[in-house]
């Protein structure tokens, strides 16, 4: 088994949603008063070539999303720009590495945000797995009100529900085996979002945290630190929590959609280390 980055271009957004400031709705608006912003980050997808089927965790950018400026959603508007060529979308990658479209059994989605879901054109054939509470989020008028733009997804998008099961994996309380053989899992990470789902991999003695945008480097979540966007501050830290409590009880390799070292931690097998001030954090 064989964990793969994707990289499918890249994102630049607000510096206040990478970290949030201060509390409340406060937090969450500052990404609209906040003047500066990132670097330019990659956006990464995830190829877990399984014995018993390839599967994708999140599809990435579409070169389609440089046209989100007509949208008149204002953070889609004015709050995130992409960077990305046709040739670096995913479905393009995976050919080059050899793999068509109906060489990927499944897909699973973290969430439904437009950089996670922008590449799901080139899965035709693909099994799709979506946390429900997640589609019915972005789905009809009040989905739209909220940024998420059905327009961007196929015609033939009919996700299956991902549904957690009450069966504890490590610190989390609810889980769902994704290959017969049990070292694919999908855990419940809420927080980025109310239905936010990682998929971990465990290879050998080593597990391989694809995780969305639970945070968007592995020093925050290291340090407990919430984004800008989380709508609920206890939520978005209790899971911080949970995953810094995994990556004490295994070697963890964690890998965020946005961090720009997750690709190298992925290439050395570089475990998460928690530090002396993330401990005093984790045990308060």
């Amino acid at each position: 088994m064989k964990v793969r980055a994707i990289q499918t271009g890249f994102v630049r957004i607000k510096t206040a949603q990478v970290e949030g400031r201060g509390h409340g709705l406060s937090r969450r608006l500052a990404i609209f008063t906040d003047p500066d912003w990132t670097d330019w980050v990659p956006t990464y997808a995830w190829l877990i070539d399984h014995p018993e089927g390839i599967i994708v965790v999140d599809t990435g950018q579409g070169a389609h999303l440089l046209e989100t400026g007509k949208s008149l959603h204002p953070y889609v508007r004015w709050e995130v720009a992409f960077r990305i060529d046709r040739e670096q979308e995913i479905g393009p990658q995976l050919r080059a590495l050899g793999l068509g479209p109906r060489d990927v059994k499944r897909v699973v989605l973290t969430h439904l945000h437009m950089d996670h879901d922008g590449g799901l054109a080139h899965f035709p054939n693909s099994e799709i797995l979506v946390a429900p509470g997640e589609l019915k989020t972005a789905s009809g008028f009040a989905g739209r009100l909220r940024g998420y733009l059905p327009q961007r997804w196929p015609s033939w998008f009919d996700p299956k529900p991902l549904d957690l099961v009450t069966e504890p994996f490590g610190p989390f309380a609810a889980s769902r085996r994704l290959t017969r053989a049990g070292d694919v899992v999908a855990v419940g990470t809420p927080g980025h979002t109310a239905d936010h789902i990682s998929v971990i991999v465990q290879d050998g003695g080593t597990a391989y945290f694809l995780a969305g945008d639970t945070s968007y480097n592995e020093e925050l979540m290291l340090a407990g630190k919430l984004d800008g966007v989380s709508a609920d501050e206890q939520v978005s830290g209790a899971t911080l929590d949970t995953i810094r409590r995994f990556t004490q009880s295994r070697p963890t390799v964690y890998l965020p959609t946005h961090d720009p070292q997750a690709d190298g931690r992925l290439a050395k097998r570089q475990v998460a280390a928690i530090g002396e001030a993330a401990r005093s954090i984790a045990r308060a």
